[in-house]
Protein backbone atom coordinates (compact mmCIF):
# COMPACT_ATOMS: atom_id res chain seq x y z
CA UNK A 1 0.00 0.00 0.00
CA UNK A 2 1.70 3.47 -1.18
CA UNK A 3 2.04 5.89 1.86
CA UNK A 4 3.32 9.50 1.73
CA UNK A 5 4.34 11.21 5.04
CA UNK A 6 5.05 14.43 5.62
CA UNK A 7 7.29 15.85 8.21
CA UNK A 8 9.22 19.64 8.98
CA UNK A 9 6.22 21.68 9.55
CA UNK A 10 5.98 24.11 12.48
CA UNK A 11 5.89 27.25 13.48
CA UNK A 12 8.05 30.15 12.01
CA UNK A 13 7.91 33.88 12.36
CA UNK A 14 7.64 36.28 8.81
CA UNK A 15 10.24 36.22 7.04
CA UNK A 16 11.25 33.22 8.27
CA UNK A 17 12.14 29.43 6.25
CA UNK A 18 10.57 25.85 6.72
CA UNK A 19 11.58 22.71 4.73
CA UNK A 20 8.71 19.95 4.24
CA UNK A 21 9.51 16.80 3.33
CA UNK A 22 7.44 13.95 1.89
CA UNK A 23 8.55 10.36 2.45
CA UNK A 24 6.73 7.76 -0.06
CA UNK A 25 6.84 4.05 0.94
CA UNK A 26 8.06 3.36 -2.95
CA UNK A 27 10.01 5.05 -5.63
CA UNK A 28 9.26 9.02 -6.18
CA UNK A 29 9.93 8.00 -9.62
CA UNK A 30 6.76 5.73 -9.79
CA UNK A 31 4.39 8.87 -9.30
CA UNK A 32 3.93 10.92 -13.14
CA UNK A 33 3.21 14.18 -10.27
CA UNK A 34 4.84 15.02 -6.78
CA UNK A 35 2.75 17.65 -5.42
CA UNK A 36 1.98 20.13 -2.62
CA UNK A 37 -1.30 21.19 -1.87
CA UNK A 38 -2.01 23.42 1.05
CA UNK A 39 -5.79 24.13 3.06
CA UNK A 40 -6.16 26.86 5.58
CA UNK A 41 -9.37 26.49 7.90
CA UNK A 42 -12.09 27.61 5.99
CA UNK A 43 -10.48 27.68 2.57
CA UNK A 44 -10.55 25.54 -0.35
CA UNK A 45 -7.65 23.39 -0.85
CA UNK A 46 -4.81 24.57 -3.40
CA UNK A 47 -2.07 23.61 -5.35
CA UNK A 48 1.40 24.92 -4.04
CA UNK A 49 3.88 23.27 -5.88
CA UNK A 50 4.37 20.47 -8.81
CA UNK A 51 7.02 18.53 -10.11
CA UNK A 52 6.57 16.15 -13.22
CA UNK A 53 8.68 13.53 -14.35
CA UNK A 54 10.59 15.18 -16.58
CA UNK A 55 11.27 17.57 -13.73
CA UNK A 56 9.25 20.47 -15.28
CA UNK A 57 7.94 22.65 -12.37
CA UNK A 58 4.97 24.59 -11.97
CA UNK A 59 3.77 27.09 -8.80
CA UNK A 60 0.99 29.37 -7.48
CA UNK A 61 1.73 32.38 -7.99
CA UNK A 62 1.37 33.51 -4.82
CA UNK A 63 4.29 31.16 -4.12
CA UNK A 64 6.59 32.08 -6.64
CA UNK A 65 10.44 33.43 -6.05
CA UNK A 66 9.52 31.84 -2.47
CA UNK A 67 8.80 28.24 -2.61
CA UNK A 68 10.90 25.78 -4.19
CA UNK A 69 9.69 22.09 -4.95
CA UNK A 70 12.52 19.65 -5.76
CA UNK A 71 12.68 15.62 -5.06
CA UNK A 72 15.79 13.57 -4.37
CA UNK A 73 16.87 10.33 -6.34
CA UNK A 74 14.84 7.51 -3.92
CA UNK A 75 11.40 8.55 -2.45
CA UNK A 76 11.52 11.77 -0.62
CA UNK A 77 9.94 15.04 -2.43
CA UNK A 78 10.60 18.71 -0.73
CA UNK A 79 9.57 22.29 -0.37
CA UNK A 80 11.73 24.92 0.56
CA UNK A 81 10.09 27.46 2.27
CA UNK A 82 11.16 31.00 2.34
CA UNK A 83 10.39 34.52 3.45
CA UNK A 84 7.31 32.87 4.70
CA UNK A 85 3.87 35.08 5.07
CA UNK A 86 1.41 34.68 7.81
CA UNK A 87 -0.95 33.97 4.60
CA UNK A 88 1.04 30.73 4.11
CA UNK A 89 -0.43 29.38 7.40
CA UNK A 90 -2.19 26.17 6.52
CA UNK A 91 -1.92 22.53 6.65
CA UNK A 92 0.29 21.42 3.42
CA UNK A 93 -0.97 17.75 1.72
CA UNK A 94 1.92 16.36 -0.03
CA UNK A 95 0.01 14.42 -2.97
CA UNK A 96 1.26 11.40 -5.32
CA UNK A 97 -0.22 11.54 -8.97
CA UNK A 98 -0.05 8.20 -10.49
CA UNK A 99 -3.68 7.52 -12.24
CA UNK A 100 -5.12 8.48 -9.16
CA UNK A 101 -3.69 10.70 -6.15
CA UNK A 102 -1.89 9.27 -3.33
CA UNK A 103 -2.57 11.89 -0.33
CA UNK A 104 -0.44 12.06 2.95
CA UNK A 105 -1.80 13.31 6.04
CA UNK A 106 -0.33 16.58 5.85
CA UNK A 107 2.31 18.58 8.31
CA UNK A 108 0.73 22.04 9.90
CA UNK A 109 2.68 25.70 9.20
CA UNK A 110 2.18 28.48 10.98
CA UNK A 111 3.66 31.69 10.16
CA UNK A 112 3.00 34.40 13.11
CA UNK A 113 5.31 36.80 15.62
Amino acid sequence: QVRLVESGGGSVQPGGSLRLSCAATESIFSFSVMAWYRQAPGKQRELVASIAGGGVTNYADSVKGRFTISRDMKNTAYLQMNSLKREDTAAYICCGQRGVGYWGQGTQVTVSS
